[in-house]
């Protein structure tokens, strides 16, 4: 089997989330399509590659499998995985507190890994210069630079593309999927980049954004086909409001509920709903939303100044929040993980769905990545009420993706764009 054939039997089955793997592969790159990253393969160029670039896909591909990660003497939660230490935590520095999405954390801490010459290139996200609604990824190798990475982008990601991101010298930031494919890559190549990564909910169409946009701008009267000068998902404050402005000045505006809550969660791919890890396991270090809770239980969305959970996943993850701290460049105090658990009931919920969620892409014929480790039965069989409505749910769910969605594979091979063309970038920074 070549691997232009194994991309294809992922992306076939529903199983690709758009991570970026396989453009570290010749004859590959990563387009938008249908709204969503996809690979594009020159069979030619593919043909070229061998039995050992096969084998490192096979082990990298978060399509194909996902292993929990369990480290000797490292606690494993059951819904945050393996932790060494957790802190509420933000940026030291205000500015780029404000801009963060929640504390700011990972962008304070890539910008101290290139000053402190612990790393030599930071691979993130920022919003395409061009079309800020676009997002692209980039290599980056100078402090400042890397504080333009603040902020989570609700969008397509590839940031496993970037040439350098599986590299020794490398502080990757990516979503969790992304994080498991540089992990696994490097360690099949005898690299050690630094791996950030946060907590995800999955990744939204582009074209959610682009209604949204469409919707917002409609009710100012502005002209929608004059370029924008900025647009950002969250920041500028916590939980901060998502925001663009047009060229001629107009600005529109909505809160976090709105955009997240009724326009781009709906429209995550179904790769994303049978996700085991999204909590970034295989990274270094993962930071996440610290949400206040309201008395009834929900997450308080009052604006106010971001904090984020952090947690430290390996000895070297531990070695760099503690020195970080040290430098002045973070704030952090002791979290509880049940006080985590209470605010991010979604990353429970997910692990519970695993095996329903499976089990109908299976009777819809589809394949589903290996999943070890993550005790999806168990949790499973403690709800069956709960497990039969996801199973019914998620059949329905795919009647109507097949519906709608299936045809574009075979569009995807032949090398199918989107509005918008090719976009090569990730989320949350």
């Amino acid at each position: 089997m070549s691997i232009a054939t194994e991309i294809n039997r992922v992306v076939d089955s529903l199983n690709c989330s758009g991570c970026g793997l396989c453009a570290q592969f010749e004859g590959v790159i990563m387009q938008l399509h249908n709204g969503f990253m996809r690979p594009v393969v020159d069979p030619e160029a593919v043909s070229r590659t061998g039995a050992a670039e096969l084998a490192e896909f096979r082990a990298s591909c978060p399509g194909i499998r996902i292993q929990a990660q369990r480290g000797a003497g490292i606690h494993w939660d059951p819904d945050f995985g393996p932790v060494l230490g957790a802190w509420e935590a933000y940026a030291t520095d205000e500015g780029m507190r404000h801009e963060g999405s929640s504390g700011g954390v990972l962008t304070a801490i890539a910008s101290w890994l290139l000053e402190s010459g612990r790393a030599c290139r930071v691979v993130g996200a920022r919003k395409d210069q061009a079309d800020p609604s676009r997002t692209r990824s980039v290599s980056v190798q100078d402090p400042q630079e890397a504080r333009a990475l603040a902020g989570s982008r609700y969008a397509p990601a590839a940031n496993a593309a970037a040439p350098d991101a599986a590299s020794s010298g490398t502080a990757f930031i990516g979503k969790p999927c992304e994080a498991q494919a540089i992990r696994s890559l490097s360690r099949e190549r005898g690299q050690r980049p630094i791996i950030l990564s946060f907590f995800c909910a999955g990744t939204p169409d582009q074209r959610a954004t682009d209604r949204l946009l469409d919707e917002l701008f409609a009710g100012t009267g502005a002209d929608r086909d004059l370029p924008l000068c900025d647009m950002r998902y969250r920041g500028h404050g916590w939980p901060g409001e998502f925001t663009a402005v047009a060229a001629d000045g107009t600005t529109v505006s909505t809160s976090y509920s709105e955009s997240w809550g009724k326009a781009l969660g709906p429209t995550v791919q179904w790769r994303c709903r049978l996700c085991p890890d999204g909590v970034g396991e295989y990274s270094d270090v993962t930071a996440s939303d610290f949400w206040r809770a309201t008395p009834d239980g929900y997450p308080d969305f009052t604006d106010g100044e971001g904090v984020s959970a952090l947690l430290a996943r390996t000895p070297r993850g531990l070695e760099i929040i503690r020195e970080a701290e040290k430098a002045g460049v973070i704030t952090v105090t002791p979290l509880r993980l049940d006080d985590l658990r209470q605010v991010q009931p979604y990353q429970h919920e997910r692990r519970d769905y695993l095996v329903p969620r499976r089990t109908a892409a299976r009777l819809m014929g589809l394949h589903t990545p290996r999943m070890r480790g993550f005790g999806a039965w168990r949790r499973a069989l403690a709800r069956p009420r709960d497990s039969w409505r996801q199973l019914r749910g998620s059949v329905s769910r795919l009647r109507r993706k097949f519906a709608v969605d299936w045809p574009w594979n075979r569009s995807l091979k032949q090398g199918g764009r989107d509005r918008g063309g090719a976009g090569t970038g990730p989320r949350r920074g």
